[in-house]
């Protein structure tokens, strides 16, 4: 059963860093592409940003572009995004996300209820 569970979200000041990560089990993780998609209050999935399995080719979504780095750890099993610079746009429940190959091709599929996603884990931004 895939497993995945965030952590390390939290409340910062506009402009302040948090470091999310998404522990994962169940499954050969060094075998699958991973996302990070948000969901705000009212709104649907957006898709954040992805890692392909094994050479570490990264994507992100234009508003993220410079603030936030998404990496991993194969031999931990875990998945990583550093949030830089946070703006009021940024708050959401952040999701960790299995793919289901290799390589990302897209947001479709890891923003469709066929993804497997964790609890999730809460940004808010506020002075």
């Amino acid at each position: 059963e895939v497993q995945l569970v965030e952590s390390g979200g939290g409340l910062v000041q506009p402009g302040g860093s948090l470091r999310l990560s998404c522990a994962a089990s169940g499954f050969t993780f060094g075998n699958y592409a991973m996302s990070w998609v948000r969901q705000a209050p009212g709104k649907g999935l957006e898709w954040v940003s992805s890692i392909n399995s094994r050479y570490g080719n990264t994507y992100y979504r234009d508003s993220v572009k410079g603030r936030f780095t998404i990496s991993r750890d194969n031999a931990k099993n875990t998945l990583y995004l550093q949030l830089n610079n946070l703006k009021t746009e940024d708050p959401a429940m952040y999701y960790c996300a299995k793919d289901r190959g290799a390589a990302y091709i897209g947001a479709d599929y890891v923003t469709s209820p066929s993804s497997s996603r964790g609890q999730g884990t809460q940004v808010t931004v506020s002075s």
